[in-house]
């Protein structure tokens, strides 16, 4: 019935399996006489035999392995994910914010794959792609539904090569077909601009290797370029549309601007404290008046630095509401190059309040105006799987409405109600001192 290679074969795995089974009895038997938890195992072990015995097809026993853990992992939250090998090198390329693509940050947002945001001058912004774009086809197969890293991996490649792909945007009938010729892309975190009137506008990107000596490096530029023309002013930090990266990069940065207290902490089962993370007061910067701008895909890392510096009054948070996402995951490295990505607690802001499904709610509402046909915008608490809210502190009431600009913006602002409204607001913080 079967060939003497895949009797050896299947008889090994046999062996296996009965390892297995009297390694759960042996846990089970030093257990308490309450249920093992390891006695599901045995149930897993058994079906692996099966197919490997009985399937229809040879199969490979890393795919099939694969495959469990990644059943494991999407059966718990939407960020808890097995990465094979190749994802778990896309993974760690992108924390170093150097890789080879069409230039987009993208998430999957209710079976969609969308982009949030366009990096200036990438090939995608060239193409004319948009924050908001859904893909409906990459390369010709079905985006719908498929896994995040599956979709990174195909619409990565080698620089100079195409990749075609078809778009769907709000509020336009007709799907947009698009060829994007890929290239390298090199990431730079921080943004600066040293405004004339001695405001500093820093924008933060991502929060990844490195973003937190590049975010010293701007300041300490600001402070030499702005020392002839009485120093620095005022600081608008721009966290909308960076979608998180590191925590202890996320850790530095919010140290930047705060000289002691708690900057985050994480908090695991039964919300036992698990690590607090606290700011120093060598390095910090001197006391400007700073105003933070947020909006809906402001997530995670970016909900840090947002959170501590909104709670220990030192900037005016100025936006829409976060995305939500406050929970903690940890790389842990599996056999063969491949890993787990886990989530293992949730973040809370040093007053005590979970980011988690609740974001960071602005001290005041700075809206975008919206289109004909923008889609309404997807968080965390919508996506199926989340893990739920769980506050400990209070909840800041709803901010007033940030004031309309009273005068003239910097040229960058024009086109941008809501970071004029934040620039404004900043304006007369420091008018008040």
């Amino acid at each position: 019935m079967f060939g003497q290679k895949s009797s050896r074969k299947s008889l090994r795995l046999v062996v296996v399996s009965v390892v297995a089974l009297a390694l759960v009895a042996v846990m089970a038997s030093k257990a308490p006489a309450r249920r093992s938890p390891f006695e599901p195992l045995s149930i897993f072990a058994r079906a692996l035999a099966y197919i490997e015995l009985a399937y229809v097809e040879p199969v490979d026993q890393e795919s099939l392995v694969h495959g469990a853990i990644r059943g494991l992992a999407d059966s718990l939250d939407p960020h808890t994910v097995f990465l094979d090998p190749e994802e778990y090198a896309i993974f760690k390329s992108d924390a170093e914010g150097r890789f080879a693509g069409i230039g987009v940050e993208v998430s999957t947002r209710d079976g969609w794959l969308t982009i949030l945001s366009v990096f200036d001058d990438g090939p995608a912004h060239r193409a004319g792609l948009q924050p908001g774009d859904r893909f409906l086809a990459i390369e010709g197969e079905e985006a719908r539904d498929l896994r995040l890293y599956d979709a990174v991996r195909r619409i990565r490649g080698e620089p100079g090569t195409v990749v075609n792909v078809t778009i769907r945007r709000e509020g336009r009938a007709q799907a947009l077909e698009r060829s994007i010729r890929r290239a390298f892309i090199e990431l730079d975190p921080v943004e600066l601009d040293v405004l004339k009137d001695g405001i500093v506008y820093v924008r933060i990107r991502a929060f990844q290797d490195g973003t937190a000596a590049a975010l010293r490096d701007a300041l300490d530029e600001a402070v030499v370029r702005l020392k002839r023309r009485g120093g620095v002013r005022g600081l608008l930090i721009d966290l909308r549309d960076n979608g998180g990266g590191l925590l202890d990069e996320a850790v530095r940065v919010s140290d930047e601007l705060l000289a002691n207290g708690i900057i985050v902490s994480t908090r695991g089962r039964d919300g036992e404290i698990i690590k607090q993370y606290g700011a120093r007061r060598a390095g910090t910067r001197p006391k400007w008046p700073a105003v933070v701008l947020i909006n809906e895909n402001t997530a995670s890392a970016s909900e840090i630095v947002a959170g501590a510096l909104q709670d220990h009054g030192r900037a005016t948070v100025v936006g829409v509401r976060s995305f939500g996402k406050g929970s903690v995951q940890t790389i842990f490295d599996l056999p063969g190059g491949s890993a787990l990505k886990l989530t293992i607690s949730r973040y809370f802001t040093p007053s005590g309040r979970s980011i988690q499904a609740q974001g960071i709610r602005p001290d005041l509402l700075a809206e975008r105006p919206r289109l004909d046909g923008d889609p309404d915008p997807i968080r965390e608490e919508e996506l199926e799987g989340h893990l739920a809210a769980s506050s400990k502190g209070e909840e800041p009431a709803q901010g007033k409405t940030a004031p309309e600009a009273n005068g003239r913006v910097p040229p960058m602002f024009r086109d941008d109600p809501q970071a004029a409204r934040g620039y404004w607001v900043l304006r007369e913080k420091i008018a008040a001192r």
